[in-house]
């Protein structure tokens, strides 16, 4: 596990490191905002068709989804009780709840879950966003942000229309296929297989040209320490406890609960901007959990492990 985010900070570190020196004059945003269109569009969907066609999916699928969607929504009661005993403001709590409740299960939770337990656990990763994160953000998690935040769009969006991309179209097409029993040829599948192994290193280095210590601020810290506390330590537990109950084999129950213990999405910036939510305190709050990450996420593998993976 220490190996494994040795590499993984290496290459968040190279993102940083663009961030600051700016190679041929590319801006961090600029350049993030090309490579994540790429893995999303072409590298993402690869991943979800080759590795959906071929997994275990029915029951199991089920069990992720009510892990994943009762984890989230357990921490949006935490931070919203939180925040309503303390009269947050509604720009900050929008964002506090967005960061406290939807871990960064894809671009960071796959990488984590894949060299850590092995390359059949990017099915968790990317069945807990499939079919938890992903639908939970895209409903709820909108209507949230737009209760505590403007919404100043002439034509909103639906709140189904996230199923309208590309991962979701290679995951309706890669069930289809799994459930039919048709077998992929080999000069699909790897092609599927080149694809999906640039997905994790442009992941990481993503994810570091997301990260700045600009966005620290002393004054947001009090906002910061409840969404810290619930994301690193109060969300995992229930996620822990809810697994304990579920009729899966240790090894998937370790794998799903440490996506759950996973660090704030970066996507959230994205609709902190959109519905004028504090967005500067959410970048704050993904900086701050990213790094302690490094440290959380060691010891939330020796505890599940220890408890599911006897």
């Amino acid at each position: 596990m220490n190996s494994t985010l040795v590499q993984m900070t290496l290459l968040m570190a190279s993102g940083v490191i663009w961030r600051l020196l700016k190679p041929a004059g590319l801006e961090a945003e600029q350049t993030r905002n090309v490579l994540t269109t790429f893995v999303y569009y072409l590298l993402l969907p690869a991943m979800v068709l080759d590795v959906l066609w071929t997994a275990n999916i029915g029951l199991q699928s089920f069990q992720f989804s009510l892990l994943g969607i009762s984890s989230i929504g357990f921490a949006i009661f935490c931070i919203w009780a939180a925040g309503t005993l303390f009269k947050f403001e509604h720009k900050r709590l929008g964002a506090m709840i967005l960061a406290a409740s939807f871990p960064n299960v894809t671009y960071l939770g796959l990488p984590v879950l894949e060299q850590t337990f092995g390359s059949w656990a990017r099915s968790v990763a990317i069945q807990m966003d499939l079919f938890a994160t992903a639908p939970f953000l895209f409903t709820i998690g909108i209507m949230i942000v737009r209760h505590y935040g403007v919404d100043d769009s002439e034509n909103p969006k639906s709140t189904l229309s996230f199923l309208n991309a590309p991962p979701f179209w290679a995951a309706a097409l890669a069930v289809l296929l799994n459930l039919n029993g048709v077998i992929a040829p080999d000069w699909l599948l790897g092609t599927l297989q080149k694809l999906s192994s640039a997905v994790v290193p442009l992941m990481l280095f993503s994810l570091g040209l997301a990260l700045s210590w600009k966005a620290i601020k002393i004054k947001n810290i009090p906002y910061v320490l409840p969404v810290v506390l619930i994301k690193i330590l109060i969300m995992p537990l229930f996620a822990a406890l809810v697994a304990s109950y579920l009729p899966m084999s240790g090894q998937f129950k370790a794998a799903a609960v440490m996506d759950m213990a996973m660090p704030s999405m970066v996507l959230g910036v994205i609709f902190c901007d959109r519905y004028k939510l504090d967005s500067a305190l959410y970048a704050m709050i993904v900086t701050i959990t990213t790094a302690l990450s490094l440290i959380s996420l060691p010891l939330w593998h020796n505890v599940l492990i220890h408890e599911f993976v006897k």
